[in-house]
């Protein structure tokens, strides 16, 4: 891969995360589906959010985690994703520019408010998140940087944002602008629930405009209606140049050129969260073939991200991948 002045730009629903940890009753007393990512209005964000005993509040939305993590390996790295020039809006925005993260989508001055998502951890260390999209659903084809694309040898993706029809196209002409300029193209499902929801307008994207798709076990089970993750696997391989399958504690599956290529998990002492596990895990990836280095390094790399993240509360690291990479070696 030739050398390009950014390394990853991504784009996605730019949003605060809030954490909490919760016990089953929780899950159950306020209809939540457990596992799972949930749309929710602002009304009832403000809801649950009074019902969450001790919140954590910090920076989030699945690609801004990935490019926080990407930054924190030594990678440079861009970002495109709304926020409103609000409190959280303000936060969001300094939290990327103190990674070094490219960050200059123009804020929504009036109307909806920064997103947030609204996580609730139970013991065993899964999320139940709610997220209410507020500003990032406003991202249109106007908040697309042609410059930034096509100077970025990966642009990488957030299936989340398949919800709103304008943020397809935008996905369409982000996925055009780079090709066109020999860059490549990557994806990330997100969601198994919300690839139910877009099936085929996934399967379509993948196949026509991606280069490196990101997905869990669940994900592609569900984009290609297989009963198997075997099926599935072989499936994708059909589709893409590079497909990162993620298993938990499995660890993943790297599929390219007809080979498949098995990671393992990074063991840790105690799941905490698995929040961003699949974000930093992509970081992580993207990260190493940015840097021209071999697809099972580029799994390791991601895997050890992956196992950072998942050992405390919270998306994003607490310590300096670069470093941790460094003692690992």
């Amino acid at each position: 891969m030739s050398k390009s002045p950014i390394d990853v730009l991504a784009m996605g629903n730019a949003m605060v995360d809030v954490l909490a940890n919760v016990d089953e009753a929780y899950i159950t007393h306020h209809d939540l589906q457990r596992g799972a990512m949930s749309l929710i209005d602002e009304k009832r964000a403000v809801e649950l959010y009074a019902t969450m005993a001790n919140p954590m509040e910090m920076s989030g939305g699945s690609a801004g985690n990935t490019i926080a993590g990407l930054a924190s390996f030594g990678g440079k790295g861009a970002y495109i994703g709304k926020v409103a020039q609000d409190p959280l809006g303000e936060t969001f925005r300094n939290d990327m520019k103190k990674q070094g993260v490219i960050y200059n989508t123009l804020p929504i001055i009036i109307g909806a408010k920064t997103g947030r998502c609204l996580v609730a951890i139970t013991p065993d260390g899964e999320r139940t998140m709610n997220t209410y999209l507020g500003a990032g659903l406003h991202l249109s084809g106007e908040d697309l940087d042609a410059d930034l694309i096509t100077s970025a040898a990966i642009t990488y993706l957030e299936g989340y944002m398949f919800d709103p029809p304008h943020a397809k196209e935008a996905f369409r002409t982000t996925a055009e602008i780079a090709h066109s300029a020999g860059r490549m193209v990557s994806i990330t499902l997100s969601d198994a629930f919300c690839v139910d929801r877009h099936r085929d307008d996934f399967a379509a994207f993948v196949e026509q405009n991606t280069d490196i798709l990101f997905a869990n076990e669940a994900e592609i089970t569900s984009l290609y209606k297989t009963n198997t993750f075997e099926e599935a696997a072989k499936i994708v391989g059909t589709k893409c140049k590079i497909a990162v399958l993620t298993r938990s504690a499995e660890g993943s599956v790297i599929v390219s050129d007809g080979k498949f290529i098995e990671i393992k998990a990074e063991p840790i002492s105690k799941v905490v969260d698995t929040t961003g596990a699949g974000d930093q895990y992509a970081a992580g990836f993207l990260y190493g073939l940015s840097q021209d280095m071999p697809l099972e390094t580029c799994g390791r790399l991601g895997s050890l991200a992956a196992a950072e993240v998942i050992s405390h509360m919270g998306p994003r690291p607490l310590v300096t991948y670069a470093d941790l990479v460094k003692k690992a070696a």
